[in-house]
């Protein structure tokens, strides 16, 4: 068991964003514990995967008792995990808003309840949120009330929990994607979804992780939220 380097734990890993982030965090010599409902084990040794549903508690539980029985340490949560479901607020089914707050909500409390108890045990740690620019920028075309919700929460969450923890050295911050370039969104949609942000053009995948390894990096940035959203929360255009 190794304490010398770094360990991450990543929710939402399979894909995406999710799957940059593991990638970026093993270029940067990190340990990785990657989550998801459908994650395939990994040949890495540096790769510890945990298939289930981060919602369940008992997903989280094992997420962080295996990653400290097999890596020794938890140093940074990302809580990447997220469902997107876009409808007219009056077409929004009891099942979709079941859905939503499960991931989104009851995921990233279990997970980093356990995390951050963890970290209280170290001295320090880090906590990021993936939130989304829809938050504080609505848009009048993308009905999105169970984002502004669940990720509004996390959001609002982000900044609480830095003061709370501040003087544990367990810092807590956000990042607020714009709409990035993912196999979720089809090639037809492209165009249409680059004219939602000013500068013309969807996100990329390292762009977000980048914006995370930066907060990683920053150590004296605690309580931010970080949008890279091509200038959308700016204001419309």
């Amino acid at each position: 068991m190794s304490t010398a380097r770094k360990v991450v734990v990543i929710t939402g890993a399979s894909q995406g964003i999710g799957e940059g982030l593991v990638r970026g965090f093993l270029d940067g010599d990190y340990q990785v514990v990657a989550n998801s409902r459908s994650i395939k084990p990994s040949t890495s040794p540096d790769v510890l995967t945990i298939a289930g549903d981060i919602a369940d508690p008992a997903v989280a539980d094992r997420i962080i008792e295996e990653a400290v029985k097999k890596f020794g340490r938890v140093d940074t949560l990302v809580n990447n995990a997220g469902i997107f479901i876009s409808k007219p607020f009056t077409e929004y089914t009891a099942t979709d808003f079941t859905n939503i707050l499960s991931v989104n909500l009851h995921g990233f409390f279990h997970i980093s309840q356990r995390a951050i108890r963890q970290m209280l045990t170290q001295g320090s740690g880090h906590v990021v949120n993936i939130t989304t620019t829809l938050v504080n920028q609505p848009v009048k075309g993308v009905p999105s009330v169970l984002a502004s919700l669940t990720k509004g929460g996390l959001d609002a969450a982000t900044r609480s929990l830095a003061i709370e923890y501040a003087d544990k050295q367990i810092r807590v911050n956000a990042v607020a994607p714009g709409v990035i370039k993912t196999p979720m969104h089809a090639p037809e949609t492209h165009a249409a979804l680059a004219g939602l942000h000013p500068l013309g053009r969807m996100g990329e995948i390292p762009e977000i992780v980048d914006a995370v390894l930066y907060l990683e990096s920053a150590t004296f940035v605690t309580g931010e939220t970080l949008h890279v959203d091509g200038g959308a929360h700016a204001g419309h255009w």
